[in-house]
């Protein structure tokens, strides 16, 4: 009975390893696909450098990636790596960000998740060197309703308050439990999103800048009552709020 056992064992041990095997080597043939390329002096040396966006596919024709990558091939043989983590629709801009007169590397990807958020990965490789720039922070907003279908948002950042009008949405709020005949249930925060948009800009038509949109939204992700655009500047490698400007979505704009 114990050889038996000893046997039943070692058989089930040696088909744990071969799918085991076989699910690692089908993992292994994997290899990256090309997204998009781009061809620009990045290095400032005078050359064009060969510019490679590149995604392992969850699967085949996929348009999500479970991994991107970054290479940067100069005209010497030199090639230059980064590895992000996945998403969708990745892509990149070439901007001098830093005014240094070479243009910088902006990769975006989108994460996939209910928000909208973006992920933005911003470098420079100025003599072939690469530096991480980053990119701005989200603004820190908070908010949260306030009674007769109202509500309150304030950019730390900047100190700036907004109040938004949402009578439109009474009938809406009543029927979900989020007022009472106009008054507020219970204190209810609004819902803040990180930048589900980051795209270049000219500032004052001379360096390039980042303008950034974020989210607001009130009962649920759904529930869009307005966005907070800010404009950024890289000054002394620091990004540097310029201004913040809000707008209110209507109901009409989300049917």
């Amino acid at each position: 009975m114990r050889k038996e056992f000893i046997i039943l064992v070692a058989a089930f041990f040696i088909m744990s390893l071969t799918a085991f095997s076989a699910v690692y080597a089908l993992e292994e043939e994997k290899k990256p696909v090309l997204i998009t390329e781009k061809t620009a002096d990045i290095t400032g040396d005078g050359e064009e450098e060969s510019i490679y966006l590149k995604g392992i596919e969850y699967q085949e024709d996929s348009l999500h990636f479970k991994t991107i990558f970054l290479e940067v091939r100069e005209k010497n043989g030199r090639t230059h790596n980064m590895e992000f983590d996945g998403g969708f629709e990745p892509a990149i801009c070439l901007k001098d960000f830093n005014d240094d007169g070479v243009k910088d590397v902006l990769v975006t990807i989108n994460t996939g998740g209910s928000g909208g958020i973006l992920n933005h990965h911003l470098y420079s490789l100025k003599d072939s060197k690469v530096t991480d720039l980053m990119t701005p922070e989200p603004l820190v907003i908070s908010g949260q309703f306030l009674d007769k279908y109202k509500a309150k948002i304030t950019i730390e950042n900047n100190h700036k308050s907004h109040k938004f009008d949402l009578k439109e949405r009474a009938k809406d709020y009543e029927l979900n439990g989020l007022y009472h005949n106009g008054k507020l249930n219970e204190p209810t925060e609004l819902i803040m999103g990180g930048f589900d948009r980051l795209k270049p800009i000219k500032i004052k038509g001379k360096k390039w800048g980042l303008r950034g949109n974020q989210t607001i939204s009130g009962a649920a992700h759904a529930d869009v009552i307005g966005r907070v655009e800010s404009t950024w500047i890289l000054k002394n490698g620091v990004w540097v709020l310029l201004s913040t400007k809000v707008f209110e979505a209507n109901m009409k704009q989300q049917k």
